[in-house]
């Protein structure tokens, strides 16, 4: 007898973590353009903790529209299950990963199906297992679409400017703040890929993962702080973002580049008279571009480092493990 139905967390309120339920829904199935995936392994980002507590850290007039009850999360790895008669590319039994109609809240990862558009897709890397699969979409596109290639034409909620990322290479020092973490550690990867020189920003726990990863120079900001002991950076990718974001200016040189993953405040006259461009983006879902991330992930070029995995079920210790911060990498559901 066909399964009907499947085990999901779902938010009915908004909250912290206690609000994550596990709940029993129906399978969804797969719509024009979109493929079935037996998920394996979902990764947790920010955007799935700005959803639960009601997007509260976002200006009301650039907040996502959704409705209660849903299902947060939008990186996965999983098994094609079911393939609609307008996909190609895919089939049934391939292993896929990717982020799911991202900056929309409907990816729905956090359950053991899911509904995926085929375009935000990519075949799994396969030297790569599904928990490291899961760990790279977001975080890996992030990074790629900040620094390597945009990829889009969609203007950013916080800047009437479009984004251009910078050309990286050998004459490139470039400073990461948090580097640690989920988009830090793909950034610092991507820019060494470039072959510039990496200064990474991370307290002190985190040096010998960072010098591993690459960095050619490793700031703990417990310590020092980046603005006073480096300066004449051509690119600042502050991972961090928000109001102490604009100090880091003073690192670069005229004509540098700051690009703030969280969007800060800053004062056009300060970038004008230092000689500086303040300029970010918003990650989009985009397949073609995962499946470039997916082959440097199966060299080893680049690789996924995971902080903690916790099962479906225990979704709330998950996130209760990200409030705590201090991450290296990337916090992972499994499915079984």
């Amino acid at each position: 007898m066909p399964k009907h139905t499947m085990r999901a967390v779902r938010l009915h309120e908004h909250g912290g973590p206690e609000v994550l339920r596990y709940d029993e829904v129906p399978i969804p199935q797969p719509g024009p353009g979109e493929v079935l995936v037996r998920v394996h392994a979902a990764g947790i980002n920010p955007p799935d903790w700005y959803l639960r507590d009601g997007m509260s850290n976002l200006p009301p007039d650039v907040r996502p529209k959704f409705s209660l009850p849903v299902i947060p999360g939008t990186d996965l790895s999983g098994v094609v299950e079911a393939v609609a008669a307008d996909v190609e590319g895919f089939s049934i039994g391939n292993e896929v990963f990717g982020l799911l109609r991202f900056p929309s809240f409907d990816g729905s990862t956090y359950a053991e199906y899911v509904a995926a558009p085929a375009s935000d897709l990519a075949l799994k890397p396969a030297g790569l297992d599904h928990v490291h699969a899961a760990g790279a979409p977001m975080a890996g596109l992030t990074a790629w679409q900040f620094l390597i290639e945009l990829g889009h034409d969609h203007p950013s909620p916080f800047q009437a400017a479009q984004h251009r990322p910078v050309p990286l290479d050998a004459n490139t020092t470039v400073l990461i703040n948090g580097a640690a973490g989920g988009v830090g550690h793909f950034a610092l990867q991507l820019a060494k890929w470039k072959g510039a020189r990496v200064i990474a920003v991370a307290s002190g726990a985190h040096e010998w993962f960072l010098r591993d990863l690459g960095a050619d120079e490793f700031i703990d900001y417990t310590k020092s702080r980046p603005e006073d002991v480096v300066h004449d950076i051509d690119l600042v990718l502050d991972a961090v973002g928000g109001p102490d974001s604009k100090r880091l200016l003073r690192t670069l040189k005229r004509g540098g580049s700051q690009f703030p993953v969280f969007f800060g405040e800053f004062d056009e006259e300060e970038t004008l008279r230092l000689g500086v461009t303040v300029t970010g983006t918003q990650v989009r879902s985009n397949g073609a571009q995962l499946a470039d991330l997916g082959r440097l992930l199966d060299a080893g070029t680049v690789r996924v480092a995971i902080d903690s995995t916790f099962a479906l079920a225990d979704a709330r210790a998950a996130h209760e493990r990200a409030a705590r911060g201090h991450i290296q990498g990337k916090i992972v559901l499994t499915v079984a």
